[in-house]
């Protein structure tokens, strides 16, 4: 089996863009990669998605010579072990905001002896139904887990949420950070502002990928130059409503 082409990217040091599948739709993700998006993040935490339509979002991805990454709920370990047992290698999570949530990750998308990943590798997609005869042997290895810091109680905790082995990245999700701090879409306050580069230099420090989506103070150019390696752009429904709008407006003179 190809190895992850997503973990491939960054480990050849190279800034890894996203575009967000928020509504579900192969046809638009299949789109985004055909005209130079090679990554799609698909959205099953906030976005419609559920695991069987971010499956068919993952083939249109595939077919068209791209990769996803796929953002769970939560880190549920029966939820996470049919995302694995899908095919996804590249996985996103919500609100780790302990080192004791990073581990509990960890083991859950791992087989043992070094998690508890339930066995099926026989008869899932994730194996090609079994025809990849060493799925097993490359499963551990291949997986990238990206643990989302939305909480400012995680901002200190960064080092040791770092240091788990098996935790690959760690992405900023700014909304929530400010939510937590009673700031909710206020993401230019300066508190805000300041908890956002606490993270950035924590995690820069700590050797693991950093990623971030653009946010006031952080172009995409800027996120790369600040050592962001995962940046997740536009929404495909905020790109289809800028085009909308666009449309509507050359038809406003019929009122």
């Amino acid at each position: 089996m190809m190895p992850n082409p997503v973990k491939a990217a960054l480990r050849r040091g190279e800034t890894v863009k996203l575009m967000w599948s928020s509504t579900g739709s192969p046809d638009l993700a299949e789109a985004a990669v055909h005209i130079g998006w090679p990554f799609i993040l698909i959205d099953t935490e906030h976005g419609v998605s559920g695991l069987d339509s971010a499956v068919a979002v993952h083939r249109a991805v595939l077919s068209a010579g791209g990769d996803a990454v796929i953002r769970v709920p939560s880190a549920d370990p029966t939820h996470l072990k049919r995302v694995l047992d899908r095919g996804f290698r590249s996985i996103m999570v919500p609100m780790v905001n302990t080192p004791e949530d990073a581990k509990a990750l960890v083991a859950a998308c791992r087989y043992p002896p070094r998690g508890r990943r339930g066995y099926a590798a026989s008869v899932v997609r994730a194996s090609a139904y079994g025809t990849v005869p060493d799925y097993v042997a490359n499963a551990n290895d291949d997986l990238l887990l990206i643990a989302q810091i939305e909480d400012i109680g995680a901002v200190d905790r960064i080092p040791e949420i770092a240091a788990v082995e098996g935790i690959d990245s760690l992405f900023l999700g700014p909304n929530d950070l400010a939510g937590s701090m009673g700031l909710l879409e206020r993401l230019d306050h300066p508190d805000a502002m300041a908890a956002y580069e606490r993270v950035e230099e924590k995690v820069l420090a700590s050797g693991k990928w950093l990623g971030e989506i653009p946010r006031p103070g952080r172009t995409p150019e800027e996120l790369h130059r600040a050592g962001c390696r995962l940046i997740a752009g536009p929404m495909d429904i905020k790109i289809f409503l800028t085009g909308a709008k666009a449309a509507l407006e050359e038809f406003s003179f019929l009122g």
